[in-house]
């Protein structure tokens, strides 16, 4: 393996600004921002706009969306047009 080609692996603190949530986690990520964690240790320092802490998927609050009633709509607007023109 050749020397100095590989991004430094070390432990960043992440912080997702909009659930509040912080994360430590290793990571190959460059910062020049630093924070002082909760252990007393001085850590790169991350914000992220969306985490599984914010994401809609990971919180549940995702909305379904029924397919069986866009089926129902778009056969009640338009399934008669077909049906007049047998003979053609």
């Amino acid at each position: 393996m050749k020397p100095h080609i590989h991004p430094q692996y070390r432990t960043v603190v992440f912080h997702d600004t909009a659930a509040d949530a912080y994360f430590v986690v290793g990571s190959t990520i460059a910062s020049t921002r630093t924070i002082v964690w909760e252990d007393g240790n001085t850590y790169p320092y991350v914000t992220l706009d969306v985490s599984s802490a914010s994401h809609p998927h990971y919180t549940g609050k995702q909305k379904a969306v029924s397919s069986e009633g866009r089926v129902a709509r778009f056969n009640h607007r338009f399934g008669q047009l077909g049906l007049g023109k047998e003979g053609v």
